[in-house]
């Protein structure tokens, strides 16, 4: 699986998880957590024994990253892992349930199988709960609990995330046995981004992004926006402006997102904008860059969101664009993580003047949240693929 050595979090959790014992792995993005709850799953699950092993994450994107690595970890034995989410028929997926030994789902899609009865967990030995705290920020923290509770109670239970605040912990003392907690304390395990921000006028947010990129010319970047609306006008912008860029988030169907997510990963998209459903589970190498356009409100997605480059032991770099608006926001993510620094870098704005958007991209009223005036995105277009990204369609 191209690890020549355990990484921290695999040699400390693959041990005691292989006893049954229950534990709460924290490590940074990238450090390969999956593997170390794939091991003991492949290791402990039976062929041809239903249902045995659960894992819940919050996206649809990491379910199928972690499906992925599950299916690597498990060929030998024979055995057939399941991806469970939202945004695509049941049928098939209840289909696939039947012969089925290890299930990674989106807690919404595995709440509706159980209450179809397509889904059995009371075989489940192992629990696996990905990027727990991302599934209490998102308010899964009731479909969580009533998950956990078709599950047998001499179960073996794992947390993992890159963060273990207080609620995540209370969650951890009500359905865990004495568990085991391991942290990151090697330095050498936590990624290596180098963190800037820059302070711009909000009208010139737009040109400052497009000189950054002029400048730095990453070969494979992430930009990062609050909103869904806001990610499609920037995509849209950076391609008028000649940038090979494609929006991802939530309100584009399974189907967009992953074809826009192929062509990420195969190199026909440079740049990716997308809101924070994306700073979870996109196990992407070879991201150079991190655009934060937009300062996240909680201090935490900035981790997640940084921690898409740097993986494995490589190296990255972050850069926050700080208008006057975010300012207070800003100040507390100082706070939190002193090693952001000020960048020195000479912007000439009038040098942008000539740009399609030439000042920051702003939603009109009627903006649609899927990329066009009501009635639904734009056909056609000369985007990424010959499909061109979603934009508002002139009225007849």
């Amino acid at each position: 699986m191209g690890f020549s050595e355990p990484t921290y979090i695999q040699a400390k959790v693959i041990p005691p998880a292989l006893e049954g014992k229950d534990v709460i792995g924290q490590a940074p993005t990238g450090s390969g957590k999956t593997v170390a709850f794939a091991v003991p799953i492949a290791e402990t699950v039976k062929r041809g024994a239903g249902v045995q092993a659960l894992v819940v994450c919050p996206t649809r994107e990491l379910t199928l990253q972690v499906a992925g690595v599950l299916k690597d970890a498990t060929k030998y034995q024979g055995l057939t892992v399941s991806p469970i989410y939202g945004g695509v028929s049941l049928n098939p997926q209840r289909e696939a349930l039947r012969r089925t030994e290890v299930v990674v789902g989106t807690p919404g899609r595995l709440l509706d199988h159980i209450h179809r009865g397509s889904l059995r967990l009371a075989g489940v030995r192992i629990l696996v709960l990905d990027e727990v705290d991302r599934m209490l920020d998102m308010g899964f923290i009731d479909d969580v609990r009533r998950i956990i509770t078709f599950t047998a109670r001499d179960r073996q239970t794992m947390f993992f995330s890159a963060t273990i605040p207080g609620p995540v912990r209370r969650l951890a003392e009500r359905f865990m046995r004495d568990p085991l907690l391991f942290e990151p304390i090697d330095e050498a395990e936590k990624p290596k981004v180098d963190e800037y921000y820059i302070e711009v006028p909000e009208e010139h947010k737009f040109q400052l992004l497009l000189a950054l990129i002029d400048y730095d010319n990453p070969p494979s970047a992430i930009i990062f926006c609050n909103t869904k609306i806001m990610a499609d006008l920037l995509g849209q912008g950076l391609w008028r402006n000649g940038v090979n860029a494609a929006a991802i988030h939530g309100d584009l169907s399974q189907d967009q997102r992953e074809r826009v997510m192929r062509d990420f990963r195969a190199g026909r998209l440079k740049i990716l904008v997308a809101t924070d459903v994306a700073s979870r589970g996109l196990d992407i190498y070879g991201i150079s860059h991190i655009f934060n356009y937009d300062i996240p409100e909680d201090p935490t997605d900035y981790v997640h969101r940084i921690g898409r480059t740097a993986r494995a032991g490589r190296t990255g770099k972050a850069i926050s664009l700080l208008s006057p608006y975010s300012h207070d926001a800003m100040r507390h993510l100082h706070e939190l993580h002193p090693g952001i620094g000020p960048r020195t870098f000479e912007f000439n704005p009038e040098a942008y003047q000539g740009l399609d958007l030439s000042r920051v991209p702003r939603p009109r009223r009627d903006f649609h949240p899927r990329g066009g005036r009501r009635g639904g995105p734009r056909r056609g277009g000369s985007g990424p693929s010959g499909r061109g990204p979603p934009g508002p369609r002139r009225r007849r």
